[in-house]
């Protein structure tokens, strides 16, 4: 079974960091060192990629262009994965597990459903986040620096 690194944007963020940052080149040097194949979703580039336009960081911009223009480092937003979201979303609330409020894009559950239909193809998936609580309701979820690199 092959293993997939999907990186949240909590450790997206510290990658793409253009300021010189302790988090962010313990990030760096995690990610250089990674034996798996680590894959940005769209959805974690979508919320590290509005802030960095907002706050104008040409660099981290850069930083994040290169970073998912690697040979398969992109995960897109398909039709499946909204399906399964909306389908997470709508059992998340009817048990109430909700992981955001109701009028907002709950990016975890789209992540989430990514991670899921990964599994079903046969991955074996992590998603590397800063925050593990809403994610490992639904996937396997654990935080960046405890992903061993070279497992």
């Amino acid at each position: 079974m092959s293993r997939l690194i999907l990186l949240d944007a909590g450790p997206l963020g510290l990658v793409t960091n253009p300021k010189p940052d302790p988090a962010a080149e313990r990030c760096r040097a995690w990610l250089a060192r990674m034996v798996h194949r680590v894959v940005v979703p769209e959805i974690a580039d979508y919320e590290v990629r509005r802030e960095l336009l907002r706050a104008r960081r040409l660099g981290g911009i850069g930083r994040l262009d290169r970073l998912v223009a690697r040979p398969r480092g992109y995960l897109p937003i398909t039709t499946a994965v909204m399906h399964r979201a909306a389908a997470l979303w709508a059992d998340a609330r009817s048990s109430g597990r909700q992981t955001a409020d109701d009028r907002v894009l709950d990016g975890d559950i789209i992540l989430a459903a990514q991670a899921l239909l990964l599994a079903e193809e046969g991955f074996e998936v992590i998603v590397a986040t800063a925050n593990v609580g809403h994610l490992a309701r639904f996937v396997t979820a654990s935080l960046w620096e405890s992903i061993d690199a070279t497992a």
